[in-house]
């Protein structure tokens, strides 16, 4: 099978490296302005100089959006940024006004360029015309089907980047314009409120609705995608925590390397599904990719989104010696616990919480309060950004 690429979020320099570490091929992110996740942190021109050198010191990618909908004051300041991120040295740009992908064309910059899911592309006439204006790589709409990625990929025979996990937009992604009518925020210049998923009344007397699409998952197509031509898989979620980064990223490049080896087995399908399926606070499903969705693809009557705790610690350090890691506490935890480890490196393990030492060396029974420094006693050796975690599942660990 051709090699395939593992494309992550990034919406900080923690969550980059995070990505980098656990498996992805390559990261997204963006820039202080031009990009569609203007809640995140984001990346200076200085910090994007920093990402892309730790991206390619680790023989990876990094591609920076550049996909709002520009208003005429906006592209005061585009040419110069265009030819900054082409100094830094950074891998494609994303993009979806065509006056980006003219212009990034007429300055003869050095990197690709892809054109963005938000011009929901859907069919082969609309993906010919990107693809004679000269770019790389085509994202495709979440709303594709399986036959429309076939269709283009024969038509076109461009790169082809398509979203198999992540949350679903209630609208095609990009058209819409919700978040500006109830809260002044432009959805398309990178301030969407998310509008879809509040819950809604008429009266007091009427139940609660809501009209939020369920998030995507297409764990178990991945091998339909290559077959239909995908080159890169891409995981939304720039404004996710670490965890959900490491946990979700790591399942997928287990599942895509057995799958290019033709090695996953059913059970190992099944334990992967259900990874994905802890650590996420919504309800997944393929969406549109064999059809359109039911709805059961959908929450019309509320939901729940408990916020996940799973997450118990991040591995600073592991001292040989002493077996003693140095731990940074996240979720409350206490002695007597099964937990277990997971990371890049490492075959999750369980461990049993036997003793917890502070910051000053002194025995505590229960970890208690986020980002506490602790130490625990433990055999197996373990890595910096090695994650603790409850103890899931009481299934054969394959991650």
């Amino acid at each position: 099978m051709k090699k395939v690429e593992l494309l992550a979020p990034a919406g900080d320099m923690e969550k980059l490296k995070i990505a980098i570490l656990y498996g992805a091929d390559a990261v997204y992110c963006a820039g202080k302005q031009y990009g569609l996740r203007a809640n995140a942190n984001n990346f200076t021109l200085e910090e994007l100089k920093e990402a892309t050198e730790f991206v390619h010191q680790n023989q990876k990618n990094i591609y920076v959006t550049v996909n709002i909908l520009f208003h005429e004051k906006e592209t005061i300041g585009l040419k110069n940024y265009l030819l900054e991120l082409d100094t830094i040295g950074i891998d494609g740009i994303i993009a979806s006004d065509i006056l980006v992908l003219k212009l990034a064309k007429e300055l003869k910059v050095k990197y690709e360029i892809h054109v963005s899911t938000q011009t929901s592309i859907l069919n082969s006439k609309a993906a010919t015309y990107y693809k004679n204006l000269g770019v790389h790589r085509l994202v495709l709409a979440r709303e594709a089907s399986l036959e429309d990625i076939k269709a283009i990929k024969k038509q076109t025979h461009l790169e082809l980047e398509c979203f198999i996990h992540g949350a679903m937009c209630t609208s095609f992604s990009g058209r819409c314009v919700l978040s500006n009518f109830c809260t002044g925020r432009d959805a398309n210049r990178g301030g969407c409120a998310q509008i879809c998923r509040w819950t809604f009344s008429t009266s007091k007397e009427e139940p609660i609705f809501s009209m939020t699409p369920k998030d995507l998952n297409l764990i178990e197509y991945i091998n339909d995608m290559i077959e239909a031509g995908v080159n890169s898989f891409k995981v939304e979620g720039r404004m996710r925590g670490i965890y959900y980064i490491a946990t979700v990223i790591l399942v997928y490049r287990r599942i895509i390397d057995k799958i290019m080896k033709h090695a996953l087995t059913k059970q190992e399908s099944a334990y992967y599904l259900d990874i994905l399926n802890r650590c996420a606070n919504r309800e997944s499903t393929p969406q549109f990719l064999n059809g359109l969705p039911t709805r059961k693809e959908q929450y019309f009557l509320g939901r729940d989104e408990v916020s996940n705790q799973d997450f118990l610690g991040l591995v600073l350090e592991y001292d040989e010696k002493t077996h003693l890691v140095t731990l940074e506490e996240r979720n409350y935890f206490k002695v007597g616990d099964v937990v277990e480890f997971f990371g890049p490196n490492i075959k999750t393990f369980t461990y049993q919480v036997k003793e917890i030492y502070d910051e000053q060396g002194e025995k505590i029974e229960i970890a208690n309060h986020p980002k506490m420094i602790l130490k625990l006693k433990v055999k197996q050796e373990l890595h910096p950004y090695d994650m603790m975690r409850i103890k899931i599942f009481d299934k054969q660990d394959y991650l």
